[in-house]
């Protein structure tokens, strides 16, 4: 069964610009999916539909089978935890450290003090960053700030990890660190979806890329380049 399929999935906003337009493609457990597309094409249309943050106007959008748009608002949050979100911007409590900020997405969901000092540093080995637990946001160049990002969606051990611009606000050398570490956790088992404008990133990793242009689905390739 597909881990996610997205069914004739049309967004349109009330400007009356379509984001997305009759789109429909499946991801299974384990892959790593690049979306591509110039600016405003629809990618992180794509990933508010995903995680529920938005509605299509028609199609369906399933995970693991089951409808997402179905889902009742009070159990949304339960199905955002099995998908952990990388943004470009990073979204990071400036006033909390690094421990903190990743220990505040365990605490809403309720975990005890054992398990949040277990998890946190788990999470933060696994992306390389042990030696900064006590550290600021502004103590950080924005590769470790992005780096704690994909600690923080780590902690609730997602079965699929969508990045959204994760490359977007740092440099080449950091890009490629912080791909490292998607690989790795795909790797691991982890489904990661991300949406790029990177070029270079995606022509490296010879990974599986959908192409969005205009709203549209223009291409899906295995082993894809990002203009084809």
């Amino acid at each position: 069964m597909p881990q996610i399929e997205f069914i004739n999935v049309t967004k349109e906003y009330e400007s009356g610009n379509i984001a997305l337009d009759n789109v429909s493609f499946q991801i299974e457990p384990g892959e790593f999916v690049f979306v591509v597309g110039p600016s405003g094409a629809g990618k992180s249309t794509l990933v508010k539909l995903l995680i529920r943050e938005e509605y299509p106007n028609s199609g369906q959008i399933l995970f693991n089978g089951a409808d997402i748009l179905s889902i009742d608002p009070e159990n949304v949050h339960a199905y955002r935890r099995r998908i952990g979100v990388v943004f470009q911007d990073f979204k990071l409590l400036e006033s909390r450290n690094v421990f903190e900020n990743i220990s505040i997405a365990l605490e809403v969901s309720d975990a005890t003090d054992h398990e949040i000092k277990n998890i946190v540093p788990n999470v933060l080995n696994m992306v390389g960053l042990s030696a900064k637990m006590f550290k600021y946001p502004r103590q950080l160049s924005g590769g470790e700030k992005q780096r704690v990002s994909i600690a923080r969606a780590l902690a609730h051990e997602p079965d699929i990890l969508v990045a959204d611009e994760a490359t977007g606000m740092i440099d080449p050398d950091s890009s490629n660190s912080v791909v490292e570490i998607l690989e790795k956790i795909n790797a691991l088992g982890t489904t990661v979806f991300m949406a790029t404008h990177d070029e270079k990133i995606v022509d490296k990793l010879k990974k599986r890329v959908i192409r969005i242009e205009d709203g549209k689905l223009i291409s899906d390739k295995k082993g894809g380049k990002y203009r084809g």
